[in-house]
């Protein structure tokens, strides 16, 4: 049998905690998706003053990082260098601005964000995974 780590209840809450304290931090109104590592919605924040588009953005994100084991930068930048075709993938969002949670060297979740540049988006999503001090 196999066994594996996964995220609890307190993992989330810790993640999603540390988050919104970047986000509020920066005073950035941002959307945070937190999803387990087959992309299923473990928790999700609107800050108040968010923009609505940031919910399915956050969470597409999301979803995007925890599939394909990686930062959606990486996936943003595949399609920046011309594999276009990439972007035929169903119910993902290519952008940056999500992180998966790696722990011992496998993929248990990601977290996406959305509200602000691409690139604050993903330093919220960081500040979130760390503070699970996985590495």
């Amino acid at each position: 049998m196999l066994t594996r780590k996964m995220l609890s209840l307190a993992d989330v809450q810790a993640v999603a905690a540390a988050a919104e304290a970047e986000a509020v931090k920066n005073n950035w109104k941002v959307s945070i998706a937190i999803v387990d590592d087959g992309g299923h919605l473990l928790h999700f924040q609107r800050l108040d003053g968010a923009g609505l588009t940031t919910v399915t953005i956050s969470q597409g994100k999301a979803k995007a990082s925890a599939y394909a084991r990686r930062p959606t930068k990486a996936l943003e930048d595949i399609i920046a260098n011309g594999r276009t075709a990439f972007l035929s993938v169903p119910d993902l969002v290519l952008l940056e601005g999500a992180e998966p949670i790696i722990a011992d060297g496998i993929c248990i979740g990601a977290v996406g964000v959305s509200g602000v540049a691409s690139s604050q988006d993903a330093e919220v999503a960081r500040a979130g995974i760390a503070a699970l001090k996985l590495a």
